[in-house]
């Protein structure tokens, strides 16, 4: 693993990166919520590009990981310009987006901003809209009124916050209700064990995604983090693919 690197934002955040280089179109992880850069999916996909000689990006969001900045404060949409920031100062011109979990909403949004510099996604449990889906009514009318709401964390001993900046936020971003247009290949990866985020989310994005050459595989035991040994395979073998399949067209 290379070190660690700090993008500075004018407004004086600093945002984490590791960045390995090598040729073809640069892997881009995209953690989910309250995770970061240092979990098992995006280490083994950062050791697979360096050792392959493919260039890939990770980073952590503000408030996460090793990122300045309060959670509190984070929302989808600044989330996503600190990612354009750091692939714009990096230079990258192709990319590949890998989001895992909320940062497969997350691919979605950053793949409108870059347009023809996305070579393809790769969701892994991706959950668009689970500020829609995933709260119930009376929780949103708690957070529509300016509160936090607390949950139960299955992966940890602290319980999860939603805040209401981060929730109006993903109310403006809702991306199921209407076309996404996106034109290259997507693999979507979903666990039909998932008590996080049903797997016909990923279905529903793949109805709503207007690319022909889109593909979902459901992993039949497979739970929400996908973070087994077989589970991470599939996930380096599908990246693998992936970008070949890319670069052979090119």
């Amino acid at each position: 693993m290379t070190d660690t690197r700090y993008l500075e934002l004018p407004d004086g955040r600093r945002i984490a990166h590791r960045f390995t280089p090598g040729t073809g179109a640069t892997i881009v992880f995209l953690p989910g919520y309250m995770s970061d850069m240092a979990g098992s999916k995006a280490t083994a996909l950062f050791d697979m590009a360096q050792a392959a000689g493919r260039p890939c990006l990770l980073l952590d969001y503000s408030g996460c990981g090793e990122s300045s900045g309060d959670f509190a404060d984070g929302t989808l949409s600044r989330w996503r310009d600190e990612v354009l920031a750091v692939i714009a100062a990096a230079g990258l011109e192709q990319v590949v987006l890998v989001g895992s979990s909320m940062g497969g909403w997350l691919m979605l949004m950053v793949a409108e901003a870059l347009g023809s510099k996305v070579r393809g996604l790769i969701g892994i449990a991706a959950a668009p809209d689970f500020t829609e889906w995933g709260i119930a009514q009376m929780d949103k009318n708690v957070l529509a009124d300016g509160e936090t709401i607390w949950e139960d964390n299955p992966y940890g001993p602290e319980p999860t916050p939603t805040h209401p900046g981060f929730w109006a936020d993903g109310q403006a971003n809702l991306m199921l209700e209407k076309e996404i247009a996106f034109d290259g290949p997507v693999r979507l990866l979903h666990g039909q064990r998932d008590d996080d985020v049903p797997w016909e989310i990923s279905v529903k994005l793949a109805e709503r995604l207007r690319s022909a050459d889109v593909q979902v595989s459901l992993i039949k035991d497979g739970d929400h983090r996908l973070s087994r040994d077989s589970d991470i395979h599939m996930l380096l073998r599908t990246v693998a693919e992936l970008v070949l399949a890319r670069e052979q067209v090119a």
